[in-house]
Formats: C-alpha cells, structure tokens, sequence
C-alpha cells in the first residue's frame, strides 16, 4: 500500500487514483490518443479515459495484444469507444504512417497522450541510427505531436475546447548525463542505460516546455504539460532483475501500483483544475518542479533544434 497519502493543492496525493482524480468529468465528444497503450500505465490511462466516455485511440507496436486489452475494457465498459491503431514509435516511418493515417480518418483530436517507453540495458540503435531511448521515448513523440499538431489546432478551434499534450517523463531525468545533449546520443563508448534512460526522460520534459512556449507565442488553445508518474513495478523493468528484487523485498511500500501511476496523467488529461496551465512539470496530480536542466529555457531551444534536424531529414 502507498504510505503517503498527504493531498496537495489540487486536492489528491500519491494515493489517489486514475479515477478518483476524474471522478464526476464527462469527456463525450472528446477524442485522445495514448501512446504504449497495451500495459501499465498507458492500458490504464485508457480504460478511465474510455470510463470517463472520451473516444480512446491506442496506438501501440503490438495490436493484438492491444486487441486484448481492448476487449477487456469493453467486457468492464461495454459502451466505450477504444480503437487500435499501430504506431512503432522507435521508426519515423511508423510515425509518419500513423500521423498520416490519423489525419485521412477525419478524427478530430484533444487529448494527445505521449506515454510510451523503453529501458534498454544493451547500446542498441533505431532503424535510423539513433540511440534507443532518445529515438523512442523522445524523438517518436516529437515527431508524432509535430505531424499531428495542426489536426489538434483544428480541433481546437472549431470546437472552442483547450487541447491538452502530455508527456510522461520521470523523475529518472535528474540522473543523466552532464554536458551537450547532443554529443552523448549516439556515444557507445560512454554508454550508460540510465543514463541514457535519464536524457530521454529529460527531453520529455524540456519539450513539452518549448512546445508551450510555441504554443502560447501562437495564441493557440492548447497546453502541453509533463509528468513524472511515480515509481511503479511496470514491464518497462523486465529484465532488470536486481531493480525487481530491491523493490520487491526493500521499497514495496514505496511503489504505487498501476491505477496510482496513472493518475497524474488522466488528471492532466480531463480535470478542468488544469485548464490553461502549460509548460509545467506535475507528480501525485500536482505541481512539482523539476530539475535546474530540465528548467533550462536555452536547452530547451536547443534540443528543439536539434530535433527538428534529425525529423526533417530522415
């Protein structure tokens, strides 16, 4: 059982829930896509917002397993609208199909759900050549939130309702490498997995920082937030035998389980509490501040930058 149960300004804490912290919101006519989709966190973030009655796209690497978790959420909620779509976050021409794809279908979109994530203990390299982790946890959702931004600025607009981005980071951001960003990502020979897990989660911060900025420069109805869910015993540790070990025997009362860690990212989702706050960083659904790098407006322009460059040429 999670021990801290002391609320915060938002009125929730550690402890509370997925749905506790939607409770009462009606989100009909609301469409959101949730990136990693099939376990954890991600399949959580779905069923309470398929519960809360929002039209839930799954865009996920593996679809029958996502099928799976569908028709497990329909057997609970027999009216919700969930949807599987594939998306390999890890490829920018799985990105660029989905966005494409998502964009013929018509769907309007308000909720875009940057969830997905990977922890790799081996030096591996996407199908481009970049770093896992920074090609997945990163540089995926900013490809994917650029190719499907004018889509929620669309829908922004038309229907008078804020559009809210949301990237799940961690509190893994504060131990990463020192330094230029850019000239660790493909360094094999100072390698580092948690490190490397660290910059990723770190970029997932910065950019939904300077896509606020961005944002508000435009006057555009959209926030873009990020979070760190809580340290919970999810697939993204299989095969990290020794962290199983520790958290099973020593920091058990620590852990939250799977309808905690999913809180803060469904209040970030609905909770009308957060209506115009952007570029901000939230823990246990309330505002917490990150660290000094992650704060950095200058690194923040900078990966920008830097990011755009390897989407636009690949």
């Amino acid at each position: 059982m999670w021990i801290f149960g002391r609320k915060g300004s938002s009125g929730f804490s550690a402890s509370s829930t997925a749905e506790e912290v939607n409770e009462g919101i009606n989100g009909s006519g609301l469409t959101a896509i949730v990136t990693g989709a099939t376990s954890g966190i991600g399949s959580e973030t779905t069923r309470v917002l398929a519960l809360s009655r929002v039209h839930v796209i799954m865009a996920v690497r593996n679809t029958e397993k996502a099928i799976q978790v569908k028709e497990t959420i329909l057997k609970d909620i027999p009216d919700a609208k969930v949807d599987v779509m594939e998306l390999d976050l890890s490829t920018m021409a799985s990105v660029r199909d989905f966005a494409a794809k998502y964009r013929s279908s018509g769907l309007p979109l308000h909720v875009l759900v940057n969830n997905a994530g990977v922890l790799s203990p081996q030096f591996k390299l996407s199908k481009e050549n970049i770093e896992l982790h920074f090609a997945t946890n990163h540089l995926g959702h900013f490809l994917l939130t650029n190719l499907l931004l004018e889509t929620m600025k669309t829908t922004a607009y038309d229907q008078n309702i804020e559009g809210r981005i949301i990237n799940v980071s961690s509190e893994g951001h504060r131990l990463t490498y020192s330094g230029t960003l850019s000239n660790h990502i493909n360094n094999e020979s100072r390698y580092n997995h948690i490190y490397a897990y660290g910059l990723s989660k770190l970029a997932n911060i910065l950019h939904a920082n300077e896509l606020a900025r961005h944002l508000k420069e435009e006057g555009v109805n959209i926030t873009a937030n990020s979070l760190h869910p809580g340290f919970i015993n999810t697939n993204i540790f299989r095969g990290h035998n020794i962290f199983m070990v520790i958290c099973n025997k020593f920091l058990r009362y620590f852990i939250k389980n799977v309808s905690q860690g999913a809180a803060t990212t469904c209040y970030l989702a609905l909770n009308p509490k957060v209506k115009g706050i952007t570029g901000e960083f939230f823990s246990d659904s309330n505002l917490k501040r990150p660290s000094s790098r992650a704060s950095d407006q200058e690194l923040a322009k900078e990966l920008w930058k830097f990011s755009m460059g390897l989407t636009s040429s690949k």
